[in-house]
Formats: C-alpha cells, sequence, structure tokens
C-alpha cells in the first residue's frame, strides 16, 4: 500500500514477520510468474523479473519457490496460470481516493471480493477514472540507513534520474519516473549502496490528512483489501503524521 511515505517503510519491514508470510509469499511468487512471461526467463535481460525475485529474497521466499515460478512463467514448466491485472477505483471514510491493483485468473472473484472489502469498511467503489487521475506511475527505492548517508545517496542518483530523496527515519526513499527505476537501482548498486527495494507504483499528487479515526478506518479498509489473494497492490492518497501512526502503534 502507499499513503504516507513512512507507513508505507513500517509496513514493508512488518511484512517479513506478518503472520499471514504464506498470503504474501503467493503474491510475490506470482509477480515473478508473470514478469517471466511477459519479458522472458532471462534475469539479465528482464529488469522486472529481476526485481520481482530481489523482492521475494529479501522476503526470504525459498529459491526453489522462485525458480519454479520463473520456469512456470518462461514455459519452462507447466502448471502457470492465465493472470489478468485489472484495476479498481474506490473512496475510503472521508473521501480518501484508493486504486486496487489486482492480478487474478478470475476477475468475477477478484470484484466480488473487493467490493465487499469497500462495501464492510465503510468504502464504495467508484467508476473507471474517477480516482485514478490523482495518481501517476513513479519508481520508488527504499534504501536502508546502515552506513549510508544522505548525501551518498543523492550523488549516486541525480544522474541516473532520481528526482527527490527523502529522509524516512531509518531509510530513504528515492523517487524517480517510472522509466527512471532501473538506472536509478544500476546506479545505486554501481556505488555498493544496498535497497531494501524498487518498485513502480501509482503515487498520489496530492494527500490528504488524517487523524487518528481517519487513519485507523483507511488502514482497516487498506489491510481488508489486501487479504484478498487476487489484489497485489493497494494505493490510497492519505498522508498520517508520526505521531498519528506511534499513536495507532500503542493500541
Amino acid at each position: 500500500m502507499s499513503g504516507h511515505s513512512k507507513w508505507a517503510t513500517t509496513k514493508h519491514k512488518k511484512a517479513v514477520i506478518d503472520a499471514k508470510r504464506g498470503k504474501l509469499f503467493a503474491k510475490l511468487i506470482k509477480n515473478i510468474e508473470v514478469a517471466a512471461r511477459t519479458g522472458g526467463g532471462d534475469v539479465a535481460g528482464n529488469p522486472t523479473l529481476f526485481d520481482a525475485i530481489q523482492k521475494a529474497k529479501k522476503t526470504s521466499v525459498p529459491n526453489d519457490n522462485i525458480d519454479r515460478a520463473v520456469k512456470r512463467g518462461s514455459g519452462q514448466e507447466a502448471g502457470g496460470a492465465d493472470y489478468q491485472t485489472i484495476m479498481y477505483e474506490g473512496y475510503g471514510v472521508g473521501g480518501i481516493a484508493v486504486l486496487v491493483e489486482c492480478l487474478t485468473d478470475n476477475k468475477n472473484r477478484a470484484a466480488a471480493e473487493v467490493r465487499m472489502a469497500f462495501n464492510r469498511n465503510g468504502g464504495q467503489l467508484a467508476d473507471p477514472g474517477s480516482v485514478s487521475y490523482l495518481f501517476s506511475r513513479k519508481g520508488i527505492i527504499v534504501v536502508p540507513k546502515e552506513g549510508t548517508t544522505e548525501d551518498d545517496v543523492m550523488m549516486a542518483v541525480l544522474d541516473a534520474g532520481g528526482e527527490e530523496v527523502t529522509d524516512l527515519g531509518e531509510a530513504f526513499e528515492i523517487l524517480t519516473e517510472a522509466t527512471d527505476l532501473v538506472p536509478v537501482r544500476t546506479a545505486l548498486q554501481e556505488a555498493g549502496i544496498e535497497y531494501d527495494s524498487a518498485d513502480v507504483v501509482f503515487h498520489p499528487s496530492m494527500q490528504i490528512e488524517v487523524d487518528v479515526d481517519g487513519a485507523r478506518k483507511i488502514l482497516r479498509l487498506i489491510d481488508a483489501l489486501e487479504d484478498s489473494d487476487d489484489v497485489q497492490n493497494v494505493y490510497a492518497n492519505f498522508d498520517a503524521s508520526d505521531e498519528v501512526m506511534a499513536e495507532l502503534d500503542e493500541e
């Protein structure tokens, strides 16, 4: 999910020890399979596959599972599903815009589960185009701070297409154009800087500030959406302060 950047980073870290690890593994494996089907099974020539595999490895997905997903996707092994990407748009409580990215082999099931999550959590589905104009495709790279300064990161990515570097507390977030994600990631590698994740996302152009109650409600909706096996990513244009997030963490 993507709303407040610091929350996104916190959630990324928590995902590794999430009780729903099996569900997370399944989504990461699905990403690998689709990337291999779209761009081939050669990691060197398929940067989308490279990033999908890196993310899976950083989340401790077993290598055997990764290898089988690449083979299924590239056609070397039978059993791959015909996944389709479907976007749903809607609103959460307080008019927060929500984009739901699904990767599914059953459109009817995906639609029903997304609709149910919205209905049960104070939200509503909207027509295509209702909220998507509030988001643009961007690259987001998260770099852990361990032994790295903001100046180091800036120097490494500036010429490669890095637009903005944000200090998230325990990590730096680099914003790029979607087409510059691979060159910026490569520049980090060449500078010897490790990164936690590198993803093309839907980035909100404007955000709605929420209080504790508002944050609680939108996060409840996001959790309900992400509980569906068909939902790969949820994006929302809310902003929650560090104080609000700290208060929620205490609950």
